[in-house]
C-alpha cells in the first residue's frame, strides 16, 4: 500500500508542473479587463508618490526641476512654526473626529436598530448632510456659528445677554468649531454602516442574552462590538481617510484663520505649492504627510494580517 501511495505523489509532483503553466490562463479575460486598473494604479499612484518624493529634494519653484538641494525643504519645513500649527490642529482634529464620529455613529445605529417609528426618515435627515460637499458644509456652519448671525445671535435674542459661543473667531478653539461641521456631516454614514452591521447580528443572540438575564450595555460591550471589529476597522479607515486630507472645512469656514491658527497640512501643502509659488517645499510637506500615513497603516496592517497568518 505503501508503494502504491508513492508512486502516485512522485506522479502527481511530476504533473504538477505541466499544470503551473494552465493555471496562467485561467481566468484570462478577467486578468485581462483588470490590467488598465493595475497599470492606473502602478502609474498614476505609484508612479506620481515616487516621482513627489523625489522632488521633495531639490529646489523647485515655480516649476518641477531635478535639482538636488539635500534636505533643505525639510530643514525649512521643520523651522516654521505654521507647520507644527498645521500638525497640532490635524492631531486634535483627527483624535476627536475618530473618537466622536465612532460613538455618536454607533449610539444612532444602535438607536435606531430598535426599529422605532420613523425610522426611514430619522435615517434620511441624519445621512442628509453627506450628500452635501464639504465647501457648502463649511459655509453652512460659518453662518450658524457666526456670533452676529447665527447661534449666539439667536440665544441672546431670547434674553441670555451673557451667552457666548463664537469658536470661529477664538484662535484657541477655532479647529473644535471645524470639528462640528465635520462630525455634522460625517457621522450620519458612519451611522449607517454601524446599523448595517448590527442588522448582521443574529436575532438569537439577543433572546440568549435576554433569557440569562444580561443588560443590554452589557450585551452590546461584550457581544455585539466584538463582532463587528470588521465594521468598526471599515468606519475607522473611512474617517482617517477623511482627516489627513482636510481641506474644504477650513477654506470655507476660516480661511486658515483667525491668524493660521486654523491651519492644517493639506492648506500648508496647497499655499506652498501654489500661493508661494515653492513646488519643493509643498512636495516636502505631503512627504511628511505620507510618511505619517504609513507609520500608521504598517503597524495597522501587521496586526491586522500579520496575526492571522500566524495563527
Amino acid at each position: 500500500m505503501a508503494t502504491t501511495h508513492e508512486a502516485s505523489a512522485i506522479a502527481e509532483s511530476r504533473a504538477a508542473p505541466a499544470r503551473r503553466p494552465m493555471r496562467l490562463f485561467r481566468n484570462l479575460s478577467a486578468k485581462i479587463a483588470s490590467l488598465p486598473m493595475v497599470l492606473v494604479a502602478v502609474v498614476i499612484f505609484v508612479g506620481c508618490t515616487v516621482w513627489t518624493v523625489v522632488h521633495s529634494f531639490t529646489n523647485s519653484r515655480l516649476l518641477p526641476k531635478l535639482e538636488w538641494d539635500g534636505l533643505s525643504q525639510y530643514e525649512r519645513l521643520w523651522s516654521t512654526p505654521r507647520w507644527y500649527v498645521s500638525i497640532e490642529n490635524l492631531a486634535i482634529f483627527g483624535i476627536l473626529s475618530m473618537i466622536f464620529t465612532l460613538a455618536i455613529g454607533f449610539v444612532l445605529a444602535a438607536l435606531l436598530d430598535r426599529k422605532i417609528r420613523g425610522e426611514d426618515v430619522i435615517r434620511t435627515i441624519i445621512l442628509y448632510p453627506f450628500a452635501l460637499s464639504f465647501v457648502v458644509t463649511g459655509l453652512v456652519w460659518q453662518w450658524i456659528l457666526n456670533p452676529e448671525l447665527g447661534l449666539q445671535s439667536v440665544v441672546r435674542s431670547w434674553g441670555w445677554q451673557s451667552f457666548t459661543f463664537d469658536p470661529l473667531y477664538d484662535a484657541d478653539i477655532v479647529i473644535y468649531g471645524i470639528l462640528i461641521a465635520a462630525l455634522w456631516q460625517g457621522t450620519g454614514l458612519i451611522m449607517c454602516i454601524m446599523l448595517a452591521g448590527l442588522r448582521g447580528v443574529d436575532e438569537e443572540i439577543w433572546k440568549a442574552a435576554k433569557i440569562d438575564g444580561i443588560p443590554t450595555w452589557k450585551t452590546y460591550t461584550h457581544v455585539i462590538i466584538p463582532m463587528m471589529r470588521p465594521v468598526f476597522v471599515t468606519s475607522l479607515v473611512l474617517i482617517a481617510s477623511g482627516i489627513v486630507k482636510v481641506y474644504d472645512l477650513v477654506i470655507a469656514q476660516t480661511g486658515g484663520g483667525p491668524g493660521g491658527s486654523s491651519e492644517v497640512p493639506a492648506k500648508y501643502v496647497m499655499d506652498s505649492m501654489f500661493a508661494a509659488q515653492n513646488l519643493g517645499q509643498g512636495f516636502a510637506a505631503s512627504t511628511m504627510m505620507l510618511l505619517s500615513v504609513i507609520i500608521i497603516l504598517i503597524p495597522w496592517a501587521y496586526l491586522e494580517f500579520g496575526g492571522k497568518k500566524r495563527g
